[in-house]
């Protein structure tokens, strides 16, 4: 007889609290199941600004495929997106916030055909939409494709990208014409070995490029097409751990801490959401108002994406944030010196500082460290690791405006301050790390052509 699986509600009553429970959760980081390394990492993380990257997408994220005639007016009573001129063959960023204008998360949402939609991502954004699409009053219908982590069986669909300056070389030669013209999240429908496959036009770390996909059974062909159109032009297929990296280059922040644990409408949220999608908490920033943790959209830079011209979930609250503005997303600098010192604590007599992992040092789902200024706290880091394009070892940080002017000079303090039950944290020390502000993206190539490619 199964059981069906504790809902949030009860873990957070059982351990006390929403960020006790977080703090000792045991859910890893965000998992690639994919081949971690075809070379090297780094040349990997070379190839999409020197050449074309080939990166496999298809078993890391969820697809949540949304049917119905009511499936778009559910899209757009959730998302602070605009949908106004949205129609098939086309693609956004999806964002949605909680009744207080606060993030809940962010996927890719591709308009397939009239009443049928593909919300692709981390599941937080997709686990509120459902919610609201199966309590509220839709006619609409889910079919939940979650990634092989947890999946049972083969994905419905394979998805590849194709990325870097000889993109668009790849794609003539695998398809044997010359490709449309395509605007930036633009959707269009190529040939390859005689297989109808699906693009959708976009960038990463600034580069020109395209994610394809198609049914599962169609994809190894796809594959192989790919990568004998990529013999001379310097194809590199990317292992996990370059991929993991690569949303630092494009100033992404893939799993930003939603805000589903208190506020208006979330208490039956948490009772419908399985305490396993819920998430980890890992970092130097520690309060026990789980509050301190959420973001606005502005934060993370998203101010773009946001329209007032529709009635959706936190509109009139997430108005008062646009007014007021706190925020700014930056990119920090580590100071080399600094991160050496504290790999070297490895080596060294006592208690060392939290290892620092390469080339994605993050170890919770929801990565939150302090960022300092004079001793006092200016806002928190996210994502952080070492881009070999930049030399550099960096994170994705969202700062009070007062100090997010580049050249400002912070303190990440890096590791935990209690000891956590999560697996991935060891008995360690926290260190302080100075670090430089730099705009996000750091690439000046990737700032600059993010959206014109």
């Amino acid at each position: 007889m199964s059981q069906h699986p504790e809902s949030l509600a009860a873990a957070i009553a059982r351990a006390g609290s929403p960020v006790e429970y977080l703090r000792h959760a045991p859910s890893k980081p965000t998992v690639f199941p994919v081949q971690p390394e075809f070379t090297n990492w780094r040349s990997e993380q070379q190839s999409w600004r020197n050449s074309v990257a080939l990166l496999d997408q298809s078993h890391h994220m969820t697809d949540l495929f949304i049917t119905g005639p009511d499936a778009l007016r559910l899209l757009s009573d959730v998302g602070v997106n605009s949908f106004a001129k949205f129609a098939p063959d086309k693609a956004k960023q999806f964002i949605a916030v909680n009744h207080e204008g606060y993030l809940i998360g962010d996927a890719i949402l591709f308009y397939l055909e009239e009443d049928s939609f593909d919300l692709v991502g981390w599941h937080m954004v997709l686990d509120w939409v459902q919610y609201h699409g199966e309590t509220g009053d839709y006619d609409v219908t889910f079919e939940r494709d979650a990634s092989s982590a947890v999946r049972q069986g083969e994905p419905k669909q394979y998805r590849f990208e194709v990325q870097g300056p000889r993109a668009l070389e790849l794609m003539e030669k695998a398809t044997g014409a010359a490709v449309p013209e395509t605007r930036f999240f633009g959707m269009a429908t190529f040939e390859i070995d005689g297989l109808q496959v699906r693009s959708l036009r976009h960038g990463m770390a600034g580069q020109p490029g395209f994610e394809l996909f198609g049914p599962w059974a169609d994809g190894e062909r796809v594959r192989a097409a790919l990568v004998d159109a990529g013999e001379g032009l310097d194809l590199v297929q990317v292992g996990s751990k370059a991929y993991s990296s690569s949303n630092l280059e494009s100033a992404w922040v893939p799993s930003p801490f939603p805000a589903i644990f208190s506020g208006e409408g979330t208490e039956a949220y948490r009772e419908w959401l399985p305490a396993s999608r819920a998430g980890s908490l890992a970092g130097s920033f520690d309060s026990a108002a789980v509050e301190d943790y959420y973001l606005t959209p502005y934060d993370l830079g998203y101010g773009r994406s946001v329209s007032f011209d529709h009635e959706f979930i936190g509109k009139a609250a997430l108005e008062r944030h646009a007014a007021e503005q706190k925020r700014q997303k930056v990119t920090l600098v580590w100071k080399p010196e600094d991160v050496a010192a504290a790999i070297k604590t490895q080596f060294e007599p006592g208690v060392p500082a939290k290892y620092i992992d390469v080339p994605k040092a993050r170890y919770g789902q929801y990565q939150v460290d302090r960022v300092l200024v004079d001793g006092r706290d200016v806002g928190i880091s996210h994502d952080a690791g070492y881009l070999t394009n930049e030399h550099a070892f960096v994170s994705l940080a969202s700062l009070d405006l007062d100090v997010a002017t580049p050249g400002t000079e912070v303190t990440v303090v890096w590791g935990e301050t209690t000891p956590s039950a999560k697996p991935s944290v060891e008995d360690h020390r926290q260190v302080r790390i100075r670090a430089i502000v730099e705009p996000a993206p750091y690439s000046a190539f990737a700032r600059e052509n993010y959206r014109k490619n």
